[in-house]
């Protein structure tokens, strides 16, 4: 098992780890605070600074809350002073949109019905328009003055087959286009006009439409000098890459897969993709580069269930570092060194919470939400782990699951049918 880059692969590797600059092809959100899943660049990481460095006992003081928000495990996006979300209300699952300033509901869109199904997608937020997908495959285009523009359904429109625990992607927008995966055989990951929902391209990927599909979400790579979007898939196809052209299957790496729920999203940087998932499957260093006409993704290293695998939580890169929870069902703080594989700390540790863990970073610090509702703040440091407060949120009454967002120096918790935000900025 290599662990070990050589020196030339160790320098790209380094070049820009950590960078607040948008993706190539990304669409320019700089207005935008969080305005879709993992916030403005997907990788889970707030440009935020000024951030208190420690809690005191109680935690950080709660700026407002609000609730009426329904059932589910959506996080936040947020954009040009207004909250979206989506959640369940009765036998319906709907888009809402809050005031920034005190979360009174302005408006809720339809997105499809659900008669047990609680949405787990965070919306997208582009421009004048928010992007929404539904348990069930229902995918919405809303104005965000609440006016819906478009709607298709995975299943009926693209041959997508629902997965055991619902759809959960949240859509990823890239120029004009809106990027999505139904699942579908031959439409596994599909390109739609963002405007129309028109069908642009489909993408066949080799056992892509298998068990453990459509949990995770789509990331914008540049590896190989090729335009890709890479994803987390099932058993049958692991990790994949799709040309952003032209909607060809790139490569695929079937070992991070498995066939219950791949759940993370995937980290890409330069060269390279980082992935990980959980029910004792592992985590992966992936370097991408061309191979005649076509392109190849190949073992960097490999590290088996019990040294490193995030179930659903989340991972964010820090400088050299990847940090999140390890284990299945299991948050145990961990960092790992990105280029070799080295766990330098954790893993071994629960924190002070209990089950699995969300994840966020912001000004050198890890937020750690754990499944019973502690909220934790670590150190995002090679030096150790090193514990900077906690409390607990309110109003827990299942898993508390849903990741935490920090923009405008806030602290965003959605907790079922409330959120709470909490006022992180220091003195």
């Amino acid at each position: 098992m290599k662990r070990t880059l050589g020196a030339c692969c160790v320098a790209v590797c380094l070049v820009g780890l950590f960078t607040v600059s948008a993706p190539a092809g990304d669409t320019d959100k700089s207005h935008d605070v969080w305005p879709q899943w993992r916030g403005p660049h997907r990788d889970g990481a707030s440009t935020e600074k000024g951030l208190l460095q420690q809690w005191k006992d109680e935690g950080p003081p709660l700026a407002w809350k609000t609730k009426g928000l329904g059932e589910g495990y959506a996080t936040v996006a947020i954009a040009d002073g207004k909250i979206y979300t989506m959640g369940k209300r009765r036998d319906a699952v709907y888009l809402l949109a809050l005031d920034g300033t005190d979360g009174h509901e302005l408006w809720a869109v339809q997105v499809g019905g659900s008669m047990n199904d609680a949405p787990s997608s965070t919306p997208t937020v582009d421009g004048d328009r928010i992007y929404a997908i539904g348990p069930h495959g229902d995918l919405v285009c809303v104005q965000t003055s609440g006016n819906k523009v478009w709607q298709k359904s995975f299943v009926k429109d693209f041959g997508g087959s629902i997965p055991t625990w619902k759809y959960c992607e949240s859509p990823l927008i890239d120029g004009d286009k809106l990027i999505c995966t139904p699942g579908g055989e031959k439409t596994t990951m599909v390109s739609l006009d963002k405007k129309t929902g028109k069908l642009g391209w489909r993408c066949a990927v080799p056992g892509g439409a298998g068990s453990g599909f459509g949990y995770s979400s789509i990331v914008i790579s540049e590896a190989a000098g090729i335009k890709q979007y890479v994803q987390l898939m099932g058993q049958g196809a692991g990790c994949v890459g799709v040309d952003a052209k032209s909607g060809r299957f790139l490569w695929n790496y079937g070992r991070v897969g498995n066939g219950t729920a791949s759940v993370p999203t995937p980290i890409a940087h330069g060269d390279y993709v980082f992935c990980s998932s959980g029910y004792g499957t592992g985590s992966a260093l992936l370097k991408i580069s061309k191979a005649g006409k076509n392109v190849k993704a190949e073992e960097v290293y490999f590290l088996n269930g019990n040294e490193f695998q995030n179930h659903h939580g989340g991972l964010v890169m820090v400088g050299d570092y990847v940090y999140g929870g390890h284990g299945h069902n299991n948050g145990f703080p961990i960092c790992v060194e990105w280029r070799t594989g080295k766990i330098v700390w954790g893993g071994r540790q629960r924190g002070p919470g209990q089950e699995s863990a969300a994840v966020v970073y912001a000004d050198g610090q890890m937020y750690f939400r754990y499944q019973n509702g502690v909220m934790a703040l670590i150190s995002a440091s090679p030096e150790g782990y090193k514990l900077n407060g906690q409390f607990n949120i309110p109003q827990v009454s299942g898993p508390s699951w849903t990741h935490p967002v920090v923009a405008n120096g806030l602290l965003y918790l959605r907790e079922q049918d409330n959120l709470f935000v909490y006022n992180v900025q220091g003195n």
